[in-house]
C-alpha cells in the first residue's frame, strides 16, 4: 500500500557534498547514508535560488521564482498563492511546519482582502500553507525577527537563565574568564557553543518533531500527515555545543576550490560578490580553518538527530507507512571560488542533498539506487500531490513529480533543463555596480553540461562542467563557445516566455470543448453577418442551450431551430 504520512525534512545551507553518502572523506553521516541504502538518492537535484526564502517558497509551491514572487528573504508570497497545504488538505492531509520557513507574511495582501492574520486562514496564509505546530526561525533578534519565545522558555525552564538563551546560550561561547563570546563572529566558530547538545535548536527541533508525531497518533491516528520538520542549521552563526564542537579540526578542512584564475578579469558581477566582507573573510585560510569543523559538527549533530528521529517512527510503529524526505533550501561557499554565503549558482551553492525514502512494496524496485536525472525542488511538490492521488496541475506547478523515479515507471528524464534566478537588488552588490533594482535579476540554466548564466547590462557567464567540473573557467566571453551561448540564450527566453501566471484555468478547459461551448452558451455570438450564417454556425453544435441563454437571440435561434428540426426528422 501507499505511503499515508511524508516526514519532509529540510536543513538549512546544508551542502550536498557535506555528506558522506555524496563523497565527503572525513565526514561521516551514517544514519542518512542509511536513508539513502533504503530509498533513492538523487545525484544532480537543484533549488530554484541560492537564498532562503525565495528558494522554500519555490519548494513549497512547485514554481520558479518569478512565478510566485517572492524573490528574496523577507519578500511575502502572495495572499493567494497555492502551497502544498492548500493543495493537500482538502484530500483530507494534515500539513504541518515544525521549525523554519524563512517567510514573511502577506500583511497588505490580507488587510486588503479583509483577512485577519490571526484567524484560521491567516495563519495558514502566514505560515506558507502549513497549520504551525512550531515555527522556530532563529533569527537575530536585532533583524526584525525575533527568535521563537517557545524555545527561549524552554531553555530557561532547563536552567539556562537569560533574557535571551538564543542569543547567550544557543549561538554564543564563552572565554576562560566566562566573558560572553558572540557566535556571530567568524573568529569564536572553534569554540563550543553555551548550550548543552540537548537543548540545543537541532534537538529542540527534532523533539518538537517527536512530539508532533505522538500527538498525531493520539489525537487523529487515522488522518495521514505531512511534517514539514524544517532545521535551523547548519546555517550560521557557525558554533556548535560539545561533543561536536571538538569532533573536527583544521586538518578535517579541505583545501579551498578556487584559483587564481577566477579573479582575473572577473565578471562584474561575480568581482562584487568576491569583494563582499563575508567572501573577503572567507578567502582567508584562518577563517575556514575555524568555521567549516563548526559546520562539520553542526552537521554531525544533524546526523545523529535523524537517528532519533528515524527510531521514534519505528517505536511508534508508522516508519512503514511514512515516506522520508531529506533535502536542504541551498548550500554554502565556505571560501570556495572566493565566496562566502551562497548567492550565485556554482554547484556549492545551488546543489543540494535529495533523498526519498518510500516505504511501499512498488518502491522496493529503486531501493538504494542513485539516481541522476536533473531534478529542481520544485519537484517535491507535484511528487506530494500525485503521492496522495491528486491529479496533476501542470498549469499552475512548474515541477515534475519523482513518483515515477520511486517505483521505476518512469521511462526517461522529463526534463532538459535545471532552472535558477537570484534577484541581488537587496545586496549591497546593486549599488557596487549602480543597477536599477529592477534589472539585478540573474537567471541561470544547465543542461547538465554547460550551465549559463544571464544578468541585465552584461555578457553571460558559462561554465562547462565535463571539461571544468570545478567551475573555475568562466567561458562567458570565449569566441570558441559562441554557439553554445546562443543555444542556451534561447533556451533560457524560450523558459521565461510561457506563461506561468494563468493559474487559475487549466490548459485542458482551453484546449477542450469546454471554454467554446461556455461561450457559446452564453450568448456571445460576435461576427456572424446575418441567421443564415448563425444556423450553420449552431447546427450540431449549442442548440436549445445557445437558444435559451440570451434572450434577444431566442426568437430568431427558436425559429432557427424549428426550421432544422424538420430537416432532422427527414
Amino acid at each position: 500500500m501507499p505511503a499515508k504520512n511524508i516526514l519532509f525534512i529540510m536543513c538549512d545551507q546544508l551542502r550536498w557534498d557535506y555528506l558522506s553518502c555524496y563523497g565527503h572523506k572525513r565526514l561521516h553521516t551514517p544514519n542518512i547514508d542509511a536513508l539513502a541504502a533504503r530509498g533513492v538518492r538523487y545525484d544532480r537535484a537543484y533549488v530554484q535560488s541560492p537564498v532562503c526564502g525565495a528558494s522554500r517558497m519555490s519548494t513549497y509551491t512547485g514554481r520558479y521564482v518569478h512565478a510566485h514572487g517572492a524573490s528574496w528573504n523577507f519578500v511575502p508570497i502572495k495572499a493567494g498563492e497555492m502551497t502544498i497545504g492548500d493543495y493537500l488538505r482538502p484530500m483530507g492531509v494534515r500539513s504541518v511546519l515544525i521549525g523554519k520557513t524563512h517567510m514573511r507574511a502577506d500583511a497588505m495582501g490580507m488587510s486588503r482582502l479583509g483577512i485577519d492574520p490571526k484567524s484560521q486562514i491567516g495563519v495558514r496564509i502566514s505560515e506558507c500553507g502549513f497549520d504551525p505546530f512550531e515555527r522556530d526561525d532563529g533569527i537575530h533578534p536585532y533583524s526584525g525577527h525575533e527568535p521563537n519565545p517557545r524555545y527561549n522558555d524552554h531553555a530557561r525552564e532547563n536552567g539556562l537563565d537569560a533574557e535571551n538563551p538564543w542569543e547567550e546560550y544557543a549561538n554564543a561561547a564563552e572565554n576562560e574568564e566566562g566573558d560572553l563570546l558572540s557566535g556571530w563572529f567568524l573568529k569564536y566558530a572553534d569554540r563550543p557553543a553555551r548550550v548543552p547538545d540537548p537543548l540545543s535548536e537541532t534537538p529542540y527541533i527534532t523533539t518538537r518533531a517527536m512530539d508532533f508525531i505522538d500527538d498525531a497518533l493520539e489525537n487523529n491516528p487515522d488522518q495521514p500527515w505531512v511534517a514539514h520538520v524544517s532545521y535551523i542549521k547548519p546555517h550560521w552563526p557557525y558554533i556548535v555545543p560539545e561533543p561536536y564542537a571538538s569532533m573536527y579540526g583544521p586538518d578535517d578542512v579541505p583545501p579551498a576550490n578556487r584559483s587564481d584564475a577566477e579573479r582575473e578579469n572577473a565578471h562584474p558581477i561575480f568581482e562584487e560578490f568576491m569583494n563582499r566582507r563575508v567572501s573577503q573573510n572567507f578567502c582567508r585560510d584562518e577563517v575556514r580553518a575555524k568555521v567549516i569543523p563548526a559546520y562539520m559538527g553542526l552537521i554531525k549533530q544533524i546526523d545523529d538527530q535523524m537517528g532519533r528521529l528515524f527510531k521514534h517512527l519505528e517505536d511508534r510503529g508508522i516508519a512503514d507507512e511514512t515516506m522520508i524526505v531529506f533535502t536542504s533550501d541551498h548550500g554554502d561557499y565556505l571560501g570556495d571560488h572566493w565566496l562566502g554565503e551562497k548567492d550565485l549558482f556554482h554547484e556549492e551553492a545551488l546543489r543540494v542533498p535529495l533523498i526519498i525514502h518510500d516505504p511501499s512494496p512498488e518502491a522496493d524496485v529503486t531501493r538504494g539506487t542513485l539516481n541522476t536525472d536533473l531534478v529542481e525542488a520544485i519537484d517535491l511538490a507535484p511528487t506530494f500531490l500525485e503521492m496522495y492521488g491528486g491529479a496533476a496541475v501542470p498549469h499552475i506547478m512548474d515541477g515534475h513529480s519523482l513518483k515515477g523515479t520511486l517505483d521505476g515507471t518512469r521511462k526517461e528524464d522529463p526534463r532538459q533543463y535545471v532552472i535558477a534566478e537570484y534577484d541581488y537588488s537587496f545586496l549591497e552588490v546593486r549599488a557596487a555596480l549602480d543597477m536599477p533594482s529592477r534589472e539585478c535579476w540573474l537567471r541561470m540554466i544547465f543542461d547538465g553540461r554547460f550551465k549559463y548564466i544571464h544578468g541585465e547590462r552584461f555578457r553571460p557567464m558559462l561554465f562547462d562542467l565535463q571539461t571544468d567540473p570545478n567551475e573555475l573557467t568562466d567561458l562567458g566571453d570565449d569566441p570558441v563557445h559562441a554557439d553554445i551561448r546562443a543555444e542556451l540564450h534561447e533556451a533560457l527566453f524560450e523558459w521565461a516566455r510561457k506563461p506561468r501566471q494563468r493559474s487559475t484555468v487549466p490548459d485542458g478547459a482551453i484546449e477542450g470543448t469546454e471554454i467554446q461551448d461556455r461561450i457559446g452558451e452564453n450568448g456571445i455570438l460576435i461576427g456572424y453577418w446575418d441567421e443564415e450564417e448563425l444556423e450553420d454556425a449552431i447546427k450540431d453544435k449549442w442548440g436549445k442551450r445557445l437558444a435559451n441563454a440570451n434572450p434577444l437571440l431566442a426568437p430568431t435561434l427558436n425559429k432557427l431551430l424549428r426550421r432544422k428540426q424538420p430537416e432532422e426528422e427527414a
